[in-house]
């Protein structure tokens, strides 16, 4: 499970997610990526469980790359608990993902088993995804976003 090493802050606000991505909106280290289409906190075992999913999908080959990171600890109070006392204590680790963000990525193999392996992990998603390419597949250059 991913979770950070020490954070300076123990707990944090929730926050908000507008807007779209302007960072990690590209496939930068693979050919083809999952890409979210929807904001949403995405856990560490729904990204252990997407990329477990990839890893089965490519049998060993190719490599696997994680764009996003569960930084964000979420807190929760015990069940029948009365209001008050102060906030809950650390219960998971979100990644904050906006539209537009590169989640994974996969290279070193041919383009139908990394679409096969991607829309695996996709399902394992909270989130409405697409696959987008490096290289254009119709056009031949680099594609942006």
């Amino acid at each position: 499970m991913l979770m950070p090493k020490r954070v300076k802050y123990r707990k944090q606000m929730r926050g908000r997610m507008k807007g779209q991505a302007t960072r990690g909106n590209k496939v930068d280290f693979g050919e083809i990526g999952l890409q979210s289409l929807e904001p949403a906190w995405i856990t560490s075992r729904q990204i252990e469980a997407a990329r477990r999913a990839i890893t089965r999908a490519l049998k060993r080959r190719g490599t696997v790359y994680i764009r996003i990171f569960p930084d964000k600890p979420v807190t929760a109070k015990p069940a029948e608990t009365r209001m008050g006392k102060g906030k809950g204590s650390v219960d998971h680790w979100v990644a904050v993902v906006k539209p537009g963000r590169v989640m994974f990525e996969v290279g070193g193999v041919d383009a139908e088993t990394a679409i096969e392996a991607l829309n695996r992990a996709a399902y394992k998603m909270p989130v409405r995804t697409k696959i987008v390419h490096k290289i254009d597949p119709i056009s031949g250059v680099e594609a942006s976003a």
